[in-house]
């Protein structure tokens, strides 16, 4: 049995150093450079993880560190976003792209680009066995680092972007869970010989939202709005399309376009073009949702794109989830929390239905 210190000394070690390196590489640069100025945003932090349900297997936990700017000049973009405006929707765009999702007046674009690092773990229902277990969900980590665009105007918003990542050992799935497991003193899972291998991933994600108000009471202090969703992901590591949408409603309900839960093109992003956009010090309020998905390829389930690799579970092509929760503010911090229900992923999945939770914590430079 592999002691935790070590690997979670070198876990803790590769994160604040990636993270680190993330940070300088965003200060530095300027528009000659692949990535845009650093100015003013949201930052969010974003945890997915099962044992808010009292699990602990299948889609165990997620992690998602996210940068995404204030409204921007498109001549102030780094040439990686650059790159993705041609998927944005606005006149630049290649002429499919302008006509599904294009936007009525092109002047009336915003922009905002964003940085994420994200990373995914799976397990089997039984912690125990030194092997892998027959019908069991696949022991398998992914980690990726994103780089998007967001186009916008007062009705639509457009979200591009590309994330480069790693699935097995080098996503340091299995040292992260080591880690928490062991400060929690939680059985650690003893198969990780098993993970799913190697594999360099790349993966190309457009979501678009259309947003609208539903009530406005006594001066906008009540208010609900919906927001509707569609997408498409394609990579190696996931090729899927989506659509969904939630609902909230609540006292000073914050005016932003934030993702409630770690998701594709997970991001906080302020509504359209508006520069104030806190009514008070205070907001609290609720929401629900639901999304149904069409998968193609997830190399969790799958395997490895480019590797012979028998996962020994078969995926199902179709998926569905509710969500519901709520979150609070004050100032320029937001906290949220939603519970997630999910169907079945594969057809050896045992009771069928999965279910965990999701924070989001919010802070607004």
């Amino acid at each position: 049995m592999k002691s935790p210190l070590p690997g979670s000394s070198l876990t803790v070690a590769r994160i604040v150093a990636l993270a680190s390196l993330f940070i300088a590489s965003i200060a530095r640069a300027d528009r000659d450079s692949p990535l845009p100025d650093w100015g003013g945003g949201y930052l969010t932090f974003y945890l997915d993880n099962d044992l808010f349900a009292n699990t602990d297997r299948d889609y165990t936990n997620g992690a998602r560190l996210s940068w995404i700017s204030s409204n921007r000049d498109i001549k102030d973009l780094g040439s990686v976003q650059r790159m993705l405006r041609r998927l944005s929707g606005d006149a630049d765009s290649f002429w499919l792209f302008q006509k599904v999702t294009g936007f009525e007046d092109p002047s009336n674009i915003q922009y905002n680009f964003g940085f994420s690092l994200t990373q995914l773990m799976y397990t089997p229902e039984r912690a125990g066995p030194y092997v892998q277990p027959p019908g069991e969900r696949r022991y398998a980590g992914w980690s990726a680092l994103g780089f998007s665009l967001h186009a916008k105007d007062d009705s639509v918003l457009n979200s591009v972007e590309l994330l480069l990542g790693t699935t097995g050992s080098n996503s340091l799935a299995e040292n992260s869970q080591d880690f928490v497991h062991s400060t929690r003193d939680i059985p650690k899972f003893n198969g990780w010989d098993y993970q799913i291998p190697n594999e360099i991933t790349a993966d190309l994600s457009f979501v678009q939202k259309r947003r609208s108000d539903l009530l406005n009471r006594d001066h906008g202090l009540i208010r609900m709005d919906g927001l509707t969703e569609w997408g498409t992901r394609l990579g190696s590591f996931r090729t899927s399309a989506h659509v969904g949408g939630f609902f909230r409603a609540g006292y000073h309900l914050p005016p932003d376009f934030s993702d409630p839960r770690l998701t594709e093109t997970a991001y906080s992003n302020l509504y359209f073009d508006s520069d104030d956009p806190y009514p008070g010090h205070w907001s609290l309020y609720v929401l629900f949702g639901a999304t149904a998905r069409a998968v193609a390829f997830d190399a969790t389930l799958d395997g490895p794109m480019f590797h012979d690799f028998e996962t020994g579970i078969t995926r199902e092509p179709f998926v569905a989830e509710v969500f519901c929760g709520g979150g609070i503010r004050y100032r320029q911090v937001e906290v949220s929390y939603v519970h997630t229900w999910r169907s079945q992923e594969y057809e050896e999945q045992r009771d069928g239905l999965a279910d965990f939770g999701s924070l989001a914590l919010r802070l607004r430079f």
